[in-house]
């Protein structure tokens, strides 16, 4: 089980002093609490992609390049990287190039955006987000599965003998993790690829996320993956704490009213029935969190949004320490404890390279099986031509006396 923190890079105002930081502050800001999250003992760090105010990662690689380089163990990952609007003969090659940098300690998620605007700023319509997101990815796939690619699609310009540079490290592609928070055709898609599914469920019910998950497991097991519940499921969440929970709605309550997208809307209280949000103690979030399995199955991947709304750096950082110390070692053993041996842990490169090695065992052993099938086939139909019609079946399989 992987633990983490994602980011959307907003640049917000503080409302309990009104002082918003400038995009140098907020970005220096981004970079030490991924740093942070590494010194706390999380798995992951998690960096969206934007490309209009009032957010600022418009360069996930460059700014995971440089965390790359202050961290050992950290994953690398995106929150979501647009796979409508980007190239994506520049995605293979930036994220190939990633993969090298970070010796292995990089996945990514893959997403259509949300915000209108931003696709005609790329040349792209957004009422064809969708076919973008499936045409797009099937290209990428073959960038990184195939070392020289012919292709021709609707919406780039043909390849021809393209060889996508860097390769994938260890010639295995980063994990993927398809993200949606409403389209079952992104959760088909998870499904076909034997990718990863990430439920970001910090805005709706529960149930609304249960019912993509439950049909992106049953689709990993129609193509062959494995068991429904060795599908690869990621989730989200969003936590504020205080050893007092009184204490945590309290400091958190302004941050929320004034919060983007959700801020001047229903109530904490509200928001916090009918969504993951939990303000309280370690000890709630911890609680809450566990009701997770329970409600969407044994899952590789939890992040938590915790640096959004405005809220100082001094206060997140604050945050991350109560997350590393008192939350997730707890989570850790609970989930651990529970998982059946048989659904896989988190993917990391060293995972990745197993499961392809698997894969190509599996091809060897089915191409073989194939050929003994048919040279099987062949005997019977030669020992068919010669053998009485009352006897040839059983003759042409050795069996005696049929």
């Amino acid at each position: 089980m992987q633990f983490g923190i994602f980011t959307v890079g907003d640049v917000t105002t503080d409302p309990t002093n009104n002082t918003t930081p400038t995009e140098n502050e907020r970005i220096k800001a981004i970079l030490t609490i991924a740093q942070k999250a590494e010194e706390v003992g999380l798995d992951v760090f998690a960096l969206g992609e934007h490309h209009n105010e009032p957010f600022v990662p418009s360069s996930p690689t460059t700014m995971l390049g440089y965390v790359a380089a202050k961290t050992e163990n950290l994953l690398l990952s995106t929150a979501t990287t647009l796979i409508t609007t980007n190239d994506p003969v520049k995605i293979a090659e930036d994220y190939a190039m990633l993969q090298h940098v970070a010796d292995g300690r990089v996945d990514l998620m893959m997403g259509r955006g949300n915000t209108g605007p931003v696709y005609p700023w790329f040349g792209k319509d957004i009422r064809q987000g969708i076919p973008l997101a499936i045409e797009n990815y099937a290209l990428l796939r073959r960038l990184w599965d195939e070392d020289v690619v012919d292709w021709e699609g609707q919406f780039r310009t043909p390849l021809q003998g393209f060889t996508s540079t860097p390769r994938p490290l260890d010639g295995v592609a980063p994990f993927v993790w398809h993200g949606s928070i409403r389209s079952p055709e992104i959760a088909e898609q998870a499904a076909y690829y034997g990718d990863g599914f990430f439920a970001n469920h910090i805005f709706w019910p529960k149930e609304h996320f249960q019912r993509l998950i439950n049909y992106y497991r049953q689709r990993f097991e129609f193509y062959g993956h494995g068991k429904a519940d060795q599908a690869y499921v990621g989730l989200g969440g969003q936590v504020f704490m205080a050893k007092n929970s009184q204490d945590a709605v309290n400091q958190f309550r302004p941050y929320f009213d004034n919060a983007p997208v959700y801020g001047h809307g229903p109530s904490l209280e509200d928001f916090t029935e009918q969504t993951p949000l939990t303000v309280g103690s370690p000890q709630q979030v911890i609680d809450r969190t566990l009701t997770f399995r329970e409600t969407f199955g044994d899952y590789q991947r939890q992040l938590f949004l915790m640096d959004h709304a405005g809220l100082p750096l001094k206060t997140v950082l604050e945050q991350l320490d109560m997350l590393g110390e008192l939350v997730v070692p707890t989570l850790r053993k609970e989930l651990e404890a529970k998982r059946p041996s048989h659904v896989p842990d988190g993917p990391t490169h060293q995972s990745e390279i197993e499961r392809m090695a698997a894969r190509q065992a599996a091809k060897l052993v089915a191409e073989a099986d194939d050929e003994a099938r048919s040279a099987v086939a062949a005997e019977a139909t030669r020992a068919g031509a010669s053998a009485s019609p009352s006897t040839h079946t059983g003759a042409a399989f050795g069996i005696k006396g049929a």
